[in-house]
């Protein structure tokens, strides 16, 4: 009986085409959500309180920006399901914005969106690979999508070159704290054993 419970408790290897969702994952993923929303907020501040520093060339400030999408390339790194990037950032998007983000209730927009854009880099792989290469992709995609709304909502007058600057600081930005150092996070949980209830936990990310 006790073996049947350590059984039924196992990630089920990506491999095998399961995309059930557990209820580990369920509460696993909405807990990244929560703790990253509250990074987020604290973020935010910071990101304020630096704007000054980039008035000669603001589009440099996208190099802070790889922060806000960590939730959707690492929430899938672990539980390694479809939906696990829209669920994480849309749920850190709304902490941060019930929390007192600046921009309001727009960022549930983006995280949405950018959910979506990082779950592509998974879904690329029909969700059987997980490693730095899905990783730096799913980063990739979601900081091309954040670049493209924030050149839209908040920056469309500025010139070509700004504009083309801003995106690539923003991917890579998010391809280093994201792609490389999501997974880089993911692993050394892995290695603490807080991670034992998933595949991540068990195999090499």
């Amino acid at each position: 009986m006790a073996e049947q419970a350590v059984r039924s408790s196992e990630s089920v290897d990506p491999r095998s085409g399961s995309n059930r969702w557990r209820t580990v994952d369920i509460v696993v993923t909405a807990v990244l959500g929560v703790a990253f929303g509250v990074v987020f907020w604290a973020w935010n501040l910071l990101w304020a309180a630096t704007g000054t520093a980039f008035t000669a060339f603001p589009p440099a400030q996208a190099v802070m920006y790889g922060v806000w999408l960590l939730p959707a390339v690492v929430a899938p790194l672990i539980v390694r399901k479809p939906g696990a990037a829209i669920f994480a950032e849309t749920v850190a998007a709304i902490v941060s914005a019930l929390l007192g983000a600046q921009w309001g209730a727009q960022v549930v927009l983006y995280g949405l969106i950018e959910g979506l854009a990082g779950e592509l880099g998974y879904a690329a792989f029909r969700y059987r690979r997980f490693g730095w290469l899905q990783a730096a992709l799913s980063a990739v995609l979601a900081g091309a999508a954040a670049a493209g709304l924030d050149l839209v909502y908040w920056y469309p007058t500025w010139t070509a070159g700004w504009k083309l600057t801003y995106v690539l600081v923003v991917v890579a930005s998010t391809v280093v704290v994201c792609g490389i150092g999501g997974t880089a996070l993911v692993r050394a949980l892995a290695r603490t054993g807080a991670l034992s209830s998933f595949a991540a936990g068990r195999r090499r990310v």
